[in-house]
C-alpha cells in the first residue's frame, strides 16, 4: 500500500481547482497548470482538499497511485509558489549573462553557448557566478537546470564547472610527485 497516496493534499486559498473526466487543472496566482491522469486512478476533489483512490486492484495501479498524488500535489505548490533551483559557476573566466530571454554561457569553449529556455521558465542572472531558474512545473525547472549544468558539469579535480548550489563534489587528489 502506498504511503504517500494515502495522504490528502491540502488547497490553499488562491488556487482553483478544476476537474473534466481525467483531466485536472488547477489556477493560481503563478499561472495555470492542466494533466490527464490515467483511469486506473480516481481523483476526488472537495472544497478545501483533493484525495486519490485506485479504481483497480492491480499492480500497475498500485504503481500509479502515489505518483498521481505527487504530481498533483507537485502542481499545487507550482501554481501557488512556484519551483526554483540555483546553479553555481566556479571557474576562472566562466560565467553567465543574458542576452534577452536567452541564456548566453561563457565555459571556456571556443564559442558562447546560448540557451533558449522553454516559454514557462524564467532565467534570473543574479550575478555572473551564480543562474537561478523558476517556474511553475518542477519537471521543467528541474529538466532545464540540468541541461544548464550539463553543459561543463563539475570536474572532482579543481571543482571547475556548473553545480547545483547545494550540490557537494567529491574532490580527489592530484597526482603525487616522487
Amino acid at each position: 500500500m502506498s504511503r504517500i497516496g494515502k495522504q490528502s493534499i491540502t488547497i490553499p486559498k488562491q488556487v482553483q481547482v478544476k476537474s473534466e473526466g481525467q483531466k485536472i487543472m488547477l489556477e493560481g496566482p503563478k499561472g495555470k497548470l492542466s494533466r490527464i491522469f490515467p483511469s486506473l486512478v480516481s481523483v476526488n476533489i472537495t472544497d478545501s482538499e483533493i484525495t486519490v483512490q485506485k479504481t483497480k486492484d492491480t499492480k500497475l495501479a498500485q504503481s500509479f497511485y502515489g505518483l498521481t498524488r505527487t504530481l498533483i500535489s507537485n502542481m499545487v505548490i507550482g501554481v501557488s509558489d512556484g519551483f526554483e533551483k540555483r546553479l553555481a559557476i566556479n571557474g576562472v573566466g566562466y560565467r553567465a549573462q543574458m542576452s534577452g530571454n536567452n541564456l548566453v554561457l561563457n565555459m571556456g569553449y571556443s564559442h558562447p553557448v546560448e540557451m533558449i529556455p522553454p516559454p514557462t521558465i524564467t532565467i534570473k542572472v543574479e550575478n555572473p557566478n551564480s543562474v537561478v531558474v523558476m517556474g511553475v512545473e518542477k519537471e521543467l525547472v528541474g529538466e532545464f537546470a540540468a541541461k544548464i549544468r550539463s553543459v561543463r558539469p563539475p570536474e572532482p579535480y579543481k571543482g571547475k564547472g556548473i553545480c547545483y548550489e547545494n550540490e557537494i563534489i567529491r574532490r580527489k587528489a592530484g597526482k603525487t610527485g616522487k
